[in-house]
């Protein structure tokens, strides 16, 4: 069982990134030092428990293994994830993805950009072709869980 709990610290954490640390590294010109700081954002995220470590939550497309969990909250829509990876600098990547879509609706989703981050940040150049395609399965997995979530017609719509 996944413990409510876990999206409510995530969503602190990736708030306290954005507010924080994201701002720092937007400053940062050279690749090293941002690649420092992205392998130690993974450090303010709350444990995730090995049990969450089941093929249904693992990102395919991904060379590491990371492992993403989806809760929409019922009564504001808002869409929160919760995450791992065994590589610290893809635990980074993911944050940066995340700390732009976590707590937003499906209709915020859909014109969200969190690309522009990743280009604005130049990491697209900095970061191996196999890291890039998992960002994109990372990204395609947070999109569709959103949309399919949004799209899909409830019980009583089905009577109808």
């Amino acid at each position: 069982m996944i413990r409510p709990d876990i999206f409510t610290e995530t969503a602190t954490a990736l708030k306290n990134i954005y507010d924080k640390q994201l701002p720092q590294l937007l400053q940062l010109k050279d690749w090293q030092s941002k690649y420092r700081i992205l392998m130690t954002l993974g450090k303010e995220l709350p444990a995730f428990d090995a049990q969450w470590h089941k093929d249904e939550f693992l990102v395919q497309g991904c060379e590491s293994k990371a492992w993403l969990l989806h809760y929409q909250d019922p009564v504001t829509a808002q869409h929160f994830w919760a995450f791992d990876s065994d590589a610290r600098i893809v635990k980074g990547l993911i944050i940066l993805i995340l700390v732009q879509l976590n707590g937003l609706t499906a209709e915020q989703l859909a014109e969200a950009t969190p690309e522009s981050l990743l280009t604005e940040l130049q990491l697209q150049q900095n970061i191996s072709q196999s890291r890039s395609n998992g960002l994109l399965a990372v990204l395609n997995r947070v999109r569709a869980s959103a949309c399919l979530l949004y799209t899909s017609p409830s019980p009583r719509d089905k009577r109808q």
